[in-house]
């Protein structure tokens, strides 16, 4: 009877797969380790990744105690897949891989394939409880998950022990497994390069990184912990009805982690039960949305497909999740321009800096014809919405009536009170924020100033002076642009009129 052969991949050495099968006993035969796999572990040796040099030294030793017999084939190879593939065939080897696409495509030569993982560290389904939104893992360092909810949420270790780089490399495989078992129905694979793997596994999202992209290997495993729906939100009739009838060229703003895409699944949902046609552009696909809302990858497709595509497919409204860089600005300003509705989700500080975000790109003219309503989201919540409107007067800050020109105004939705004027002036835009404020003749020399210095940054505060106190009243949401853009510039002014200087969140 014929030696049964069996030969490894590099998979199978870093993960030490062919190691855990000769341990449970699965494997009765001889082992052939290809010399362009040697060849491979040393060179990443050097590069400081061991994880295929142990593994053949431990698969060394475990033959030496099984007594399986282990013998090296080949010669030196450029690390093609194919070689070991055409190997195990001209030898009718069973190859031994913990690589989905390597097995996919031994199976297609007609080669046998052994492809087994060894069992997890960490199960990845029993660390997410209902609470938990994310697990954070990172060579080196205890394994983490956030807790709570977009309004309050706190950073915990799910255990004291540090992960090391081989249980990381293992778990990812077992998600890769999962992911390609199940591609196309419950899997997505957005991007797959071999410093970033990023991809969609039921309703978890998975994000890999690993040097020389990242400075170690890095797996960030997100999970929507909440569905809302539009009525969740306790929206006043007035806001419906503009989402309903009038909003076509919509931006939802905020910072990271604030809810913007939850909202943007819920406004898709009542889109459809509107009985419109809805779309999304995503990248990873992680909305959690209704079979007849259409998910369109960004990373999958380009620029110009996915132009042609929603202009033939005719939707009624297309969710942008989420707009970034060039090209999603001038996509998602071409589709406005032509008549579809859009729904853009952007980060962004405060409500004017994602309007600006687009006033940078086109006409002033124009732009409330491409954005028409601001949702700033903070925690879960609609903290704030704008309208934008066209009119011709002089602009704030101008006084001559000769300078009238098409002016936008910025209005707070709810209590139709302007809040910022947008214009041009020369070759410059301007964006002026209507706050009232103190008349400079009842302020203090330092404390106009510092008015001066927010005001640039900053659409709501309040200033109250003590003496040689000056407190600021900041809202919450806007602290951290004032210790970023501000603060510096205020400790300078203080330290020149020997005023003190106090900022609290209001």
């Amino acid at each position: 009877m014929r030696e049964k052969l069996y030969l490894p991949d590099l998979s199978a050495i870093q993960l030490k797969s062919i190691v855990h099968l000769v341990e449970s006993g699965l494997i009765r035969g001889k082992i052939l380790i290809h010399r362009g796999l040697l060849v491979e572990a040393e060179r990443q040796a050097s590069e400081g990744d061991t994880l295929a040099l142990e593994g053949v030294e431990k698969l060394a030793a475990v033959c030496r105690s099984s007594g399986i017999e282990l013998e090296y084939i080949g010669r030196e190879f450029d690390g093609r897949r194919l070689t070991i593939l055409e190997e195990a065939k001209r030898r009718k080897a069973s190859l031994i891989t913990c690589d989905p696409i390597t097995a996919k495509i031994a199976s297609s030569l007609g080669v046998e394939v052994v492809y087994e993982l060894p069992p997890p560290p960490l199960h990845i389904h029993e660390l997410f409880s209902e609470e938990v939104m994310s697990l954070h893992l990172k060579e080196g360092l205890p394994p983490r998950v956030k807790r709570g909810s977009p309004k309050s949420w706190r950073l915990d270790e799910a255990s004291d022990k540090a992960v090391t780089r081989e249980e990381m490399e293992l778990i990812l495989a077992h998600l890769m497994k999962e992911a390609y078992t199940n591609l196309g129905v419950e899997a997505f694979l957005e991007v797959d390069k071999p410093g970033v793997k990023i991809f969609q596994l039921r309703n978890f999202r998975v994000v890999s990184t690993r040097p020389p992209f990242s400075d170690g290997f890095e797996l960030t495993i997100v999970r929507p912990i909440m569905r809302k729906n539009l009525s969740d939100y306790n929206l006043p009739l007035k806001v419906l009805e503009r989402l309903e009838l009038q909003a076509e060229g919509i931006l939802i703003a905020g910072p990271p982690g604030m809810g913007k895409s939850t909202f943007a699944q819920a406004l898709a949902e009542h889109y459809k039960s509107l009985n419109k046609i809805v779309k999304t552009i995503e990248s990873p696909r992680d909305l959690q949305v209704s079979e007849e809302i259409t998910q369109y990858s960004k990373s999958a497709s380009k620029h110009d497909e996915l132009h042609d595509v929603l202009l033939l497919s005719r939707p009624d409204y297309t969710i942008f999740d989420e707009i970034r860089g060039p090209e999603d600005f001038d996509l998602f300003i071409d589709l406005r321009l032509a008549g579809i509705g859009m729904i853009g989700v952007i980060h962004a500080t405060t409500p004017i800096d994602a309007i600006q975000r687009i006033a940078n790109r086109i006409d002033i003219g124009i732009l409330p014809s491409v954005i028409d309503t601001v949702l700033f989201m903070d925690k879960g919540e609609i903290a704030e919405i704008y309208s934008l409107e066209m009119t011709v007067k002089v602009p704030a800050g101008l006084k001559k009536e000769d300078l009238a020109r098409p002016t936008v105004i910025v209005k707070d939705f709810i209590t139709d009170e302007p809040k910022f004027e947008l214009y041009v002036f020369g070759e410059r835009s301007f964006v002026v924020p209507l706050k009232k404020v103190r008349a400079r003749a009842e302020m203090s020399k330092p404390a106009f100033k510092i008015s001066s210095v927010l005001h640039e940054h900053i659409p709501d505060f309040k200033i109250e002076e003590d003496g040689n106190v000056i407190r600021i009243y900041i809202p919450e949401r806007y602290y951290r642009t004032y210790i970023r853009r501000c603060q510096n510039k205020l400790l300078k002014i203080a330290k020149r009129y020997r005023v003190s200087v106090e900022a609290l969140p209001s």
